[in-house]
């Protein structure tokens, strides 16, 4: 029976197909700045935070609508050029990408429905495909605002063609994308020019023998290549290695000319801790260690890896970079809110990220600033898992510094000017999904939303379902912002990656994930830098004893501080169990009574049967009984409603 450990729970980015909402926070065109506690004692050599800029959005132009899958319901009435038609409803199979090299263009996945029956030469406008779709308002020379890449690729030029076909991304070379487990080459050609036709392109599946990748992202030098993959036992690793054009693979995998992923590192440090270590009976917080949970991309220049990382404070899962070569490591995001996709402006200087912070979504669990990540050694799953509501994500774009969260600045809403009425660029029913980009000359973002459909609104739930404004009610949308006040900038030279990174576990074919240091049961203190104390007992299971498995977390604070300016005192107990054999489907039993005091004034409380919230976190949907409430300089943050 496998169990979920300290570790590969610290490690672990739940991510499902969903992500998250809350009590409201007034955003504007303007930056982040309001009752929410600040981040402070940061460096000073970090220089102030930028004054907010002027960002246009606009909605960019799809293939219509058709409202029926039938063979042939994609009539000229439709679309007059018959050049396909798209499906309202929102599969797992759309999804916006990035920007050819010239910002003129978007990559995109979409599923055409309602294709005539062959030998029409429309009907090759069926199903999943890749398309390209314009920026700046001009056509293809076919007349539309978008060219299918993939539609009438001839069979023999896409051999094992992998059904997984997400995260669409153009190198930057412009002439290739990846496309989930996927390769399309277009022999030298730019994929946007006309010169790139159907029988130009060559789709190719990416193989690696040692597991199944997810989420792959490609380095800025073309070659390297991030991903990150499960365990079976709940947990997930990250890697990075090389694309390797195989034309004549033998033994296992396609045997068709495909992309190996070779040199390939697992990015655990071998001789670094995890965040929380023990020394005897100290219990020691390590800021500077490498916990990649989940890899979410690279810097503008390659010279870092962004991830999902062990949380800082407590319940607060935020966004982290570490240098290749160096292995040091930067927080980028700390806002208590969830953030997760992101991407870096290929000059460096800037990223843009899904976040939950304009919502609120997380704050009565995470609101509380200062507070070490203890009980997150069993309830860190769950408290990711909680930014969602099923399909439902509460994301909205967020622009924010190389330097990233810092003082009271938490960056600037890309789609914060608007009324927020229905179908407005900041109508808070369109929520934002992964991944955004920015143009390769840093003057735009293109990010895509979803609308909330039914369960998460409507029926039982008290959240009226919306009526979409897109074209044919489509229930999903492609937007681009324009940073107006902005000249174009040049990429930062790419950063040439060693065969190994150095601090990084080399992972050869047939190598097994290795067996991590553990916490184990026991009594433990965890003294403040500043002041204080926490004293912390990790408790076992019982019921399936094993030395490096945690149940529960009891945590009594006194007068404990680390940064000086947060000084907190009271306890939290928090108890896992996994309802096995779904190793996904986790309930916390969780007890708060915590007071803060300092520069900011706040409490952190349970009702008196405590909190029992219960989430199976490849769905996200939360249901409870008892209450958490975070108050802070006033301001109460309540849990949302079971369904919502």
């Amino acid at each position: 029976m496998a169990r979920v450990t300290v570790r590969t729970m610290s490690l672990l980015h739940v991510f499902a197909g969903a992500a998250a909402l809350g009590a409201i926070l007034p955003l504007s065109s303007g930056p982040i700045n309001s009752h929410q506690q600040a981040v402070l004692n940061a460096p000073p050599t970090i220089p102030e935070p930028p004054k907010p800029e002027t960002i246009d959005v606009i909605e960019l132009p799809l293939p219509p609508v058709s409202a029926s899958r039938d063979v042939g319901a994609c009539t000229a009435a439709l679309n007059p050029h018959r050049t396909g038609c798209i499906a309202r409803e929102l599969t797992e199979k759309f999804q916006a990408g990035d920007f050819t090299p010239d910002g003129q263009n978007v990559i995109v996945t979409v599923t055409f429905v309602g294709a005539p029956a062959a030998p029409s030469s429309a009907s090759i406008y069926e199903g999943v495909q890749l398309i390209l779709i314009r920026t700046d308002g001009t056509n293809f020379s076919n007349g539309d605002p978008w060219k299918c890449l993939t539609c009438g690729v001839p069979t023999k030029n896409a051999k094992e063609l992998d059904p997984q076909r997400d995260y669409p991304h153009v190198f930057r070379s412009g002439d290739k994308a990846i496309w989930g487990h996927n390769i399309l080459d277009c022999n030298g050609k730019q994929l946007a020019s006309d010169a790139c036709t159907p029988d130009d392109i060559h789709i190719y599946p990416i193989y690696w023998s040692n597991g199944a990748p997810r989420e792959l992202r490609i380095h800025p030098d073309d070659v390297h290549i991030g991903w990150s993959s499960f365990t079976n036992g709940a947990g997930q690793f990250s890697y990075f290695g090389r694309l390797k054009f195989n034309a004549h693979p033998s033994g296992t995998g396609p045997a068709v000319p495909r992309y190996d992923l070779v040199d390939v590192d697992l990015l655990v440090d071998p001789k670094g801790g995890a965040f929380i270590t023990a020394d005897g009976s100290e219990l020691k917080l390590q800021p500077e260690s490498i916990t990649v949970g989940e890899l979410r991309g690279f810097s503008g220049s390659g010279d870092e890896i962004l991830y999902l990382g062990a949380p800082t404070e407590s319940t607060n899962i935020d966004l982290y970079a570490v240098h290749i070569e160096t292995g040091i490591v930067r927080r980028l995001t700390s806002h208590p809110d969830y953030a997760d996709p992101i991407a870096f402006s290929a000059d460096d200087q800037w990223f843009v990220t899904q976040d939950t912070r304009a919502s609120e979504r997380q704050m009565w669990m995470s609101g509380m600033r200062g507070i070490p990540p203890l009980i997150d050694i069993v309830a860190v799953a769950v408290a990711a898992s909680t930014r969602n509501n099923g399909k439902r994500r509460f994301f909205q774009p967020i622009l924010i510094d190389h330097h990233g969260d810092r003082g009271s600045y938490y960056g600037q809403q890309v789609n914060g000017n608007g009324d927020k009425s229905d179908g407005a660029i900041n109508d808070p029913s369109w929520n934002g999904r992964a991944d955004p980009a920015f143009s390769l000359d840093s003057t735009c973002i293109v990010y895509w939303q979803s609308i909330v459909t039914s369960p998460a609104c409507g029926g039982i739930n008290p959240l009226p379902c919306p009526a979409s404004t897109a074209q044919g009610r489509r229930e999903y949308r492609v937007m681009l912002a324009r940073l107006s006040d902005r000249q174009p900038s040049l990429p930062a030279p790419v950063y040439k990656v060693s065969t190994r990174i150095p601090w990084a576990t080399s992972f050869p074919p047939g190598t097994d994930v290795p067996s991590l240091p553990t916490l184990k049961p026991g009594n433990y203190t965890l003294r403040g830098k500043v002041s204080g104390f926490v004293e912390v007992s990790l408790i076992g299971d019982a019921v399936h004893p094993e030395p490096n498995s945690i149940k529960r977390v009891v945590a009594n604070y006194t007068n404990f501080s680390d940064d000086g300016d947060h000084t907190i005192n009271g306890s939290e107990d928090v108890e896992l169990t996994v309802l096995f054999p779904n190793v996904w489907n986790q309930r916390l039993d969780w007890y708060s009574d915590i007071v803060q005091t300092g520069s900011s004034t706040g409490s952190k409380k349970t009702g008196a049967r405590g909190l029992q919230l219960r989430i199976d976190v490849m769905k996200n949907i939360l249901e409870a009984n008892g209450t958490l409430t975070t108050t802070i300089d006033g301001v109460a943050y309540h849990q949302p409603a079971n369904g919502t």
